[in-house]
């Protein structure tokens, strides 16, 4: 229990500092809008054009991993119901509302490393692309204000686990 509180100290204070750096309250429009690119609806639209374009082996893995990691993203966020910064700090004020009360894990920076693992598993041409933008996601969560680091980490973990489950399930 103590090493837990030990990582938890280090992490809200490792937010706290990046909240009080001179770049994030212009940071957090770059934030808005890197983070909106990782919001579900952009997803069901990713997925809808593989299914009209007769892609059904990425539909497939798509829908299958997406199932999986919204099932364990909600499990998780009931199991460790870990309190956003705004709650876990006094006077802190996030930039944005987010989406449920928890925050451990993250589920944008979940979904977004399972669509950068997945799309540079089919299409290796995107991988530049694709890590660095779902490693922004995360860092726009944190400059947001409504995870943590440890957070984000967890989110990357999960989301990349998901698909390699997946990938490695599924006779390709």
């Amino acid at each position: 229990m103590r090493l837990l509180q030990s990582i938890h100290q280090v992490d809200v204070d490792t937010f706290i500092w990046l909240a009080q750096a001179r770049w994030r309250k212009q940071a957090v429009g770059i934030a808005r809008f890197i983070s909106t690119s990782a919001d579900g609806p952009l997803y069901v639209l990713t997925g809808l054009a593989f299914l009209f374009s007769q892609n059904w082996l990425v539909a497939k893995v798509m829908a299958l991993c997406f199932i999986i990691e919204r099932v364990s993203y909600k499990v998780f966020k009931s199991l460790f119901k870990r309190n956003r910064p705004p709650q876990a700090i006094p006077g802190f004020e996030s930039a944005v509302r987010p989406s449920d009360q928890f925050s451990f894990p993250s589920g944008h920076t979940s979904a977004a490393f399972m669509m950068a693992c997945m799309f540079s598993y089919f299409f290796p041409m995107l991988t530049w692309i694709l890590f660095p933008w779902a490693l922004c996601v995360g860092a726009a969560r944190v400059t947001l204000g409504v995870h943590f680091p440890t957070d984000i980490l967890a989110g990357a973990v999960m989301g990349s686990s998901v698909f390699y489950l997946v990938v490695s399930y599924i006779s390709l």
